[in-house]
């Protein structure tokens, strides 16, 4: 929802991004004391189908205060901050729970770390070529694209529980590592380039 704002900051579609944000922790109470009542024996599953509601009606939002945005005209700079928050903030807050507070079918440890740590080295290469270039474009990749799909996936996986399924999780960890590693050769080769034009 980029571009200059012509509508006040607070619009629908913006509206709808922070009901987004505001279901995570709705999500992260329902799945940790899900993860709670197995652990004790006693799985309750209504909890688990909360959780799962929660994170699908959040995740469903995305498409439609995006839609909104366009459809109406809505496009503001307070949603160009507040969107990619919320889908980042989902997305992450789930797959550390989904870690941390094992459910039967559960995501490995292993899986958060990777995610973590290839959205901390994008993050620090946007700062170094902002620092040593004064101009960064980050502009997403199809490796990029596939990992975040991937990776909501995996995070269906576990919602589902579906024990047969396991190769999700390796398909999104293989896709995070490699979209990594393109958006670290892709800073280097810009880092090169502007070494070459001084």
């Amino acid at each position: 929802r980029g571009g200059s704002a012509r509508c006040p900051a607070m619009t629908v579609a913006n509206q709808i991004t922070l009901v987004r944000i505001l279901l995570i922790p709705v999500f992260v109470v329902f799945a940790v004391y899900y993860a709670d009542s197995v652990r004790e024996g006693a799985a309750l599953d209504w909890l688990r189908w909360c959780a799962v509601a929660a994170f699908v009606v959040a995740a469903a939002s995305d498409g439609i205060d995006g839609w909104i945005a366009r459809r109406f005209n809505q496009r503001s700079a307070l949603g160009v901050v507040l969107d990619p928050i919320a889908d980042k903030g989902l997305l992450l807050t789930a797959i550390i729970t989904l870690s941390l507070y094992p459910w039967p079918v559960s995501l490995p440890l292993w899986f958060p770390v990777l995610v973590i740590a290839r959205d901390v080295v994008i993050l620090v290469g946007c700062g170094l070529l902002k620092f040593f270039t004064g101009d960064v474009e980050v502009r997403p990749s199809v490796l990029g694209k596939i990992a975040t799909a991937l990776q909501m996936a995996a995070v269906a996986w576990v919602l589902l529980q579906i024990p047969q399924e396991r190769w999700v999780v390796w398909a999104a960890g293989l896709f995070t590592l490699l979209s990594g590693l393109g958006y670290i050769w892709r800073g280097m080769n810009a880092m090169g380039g502007a070494a070459k034009a001084e």
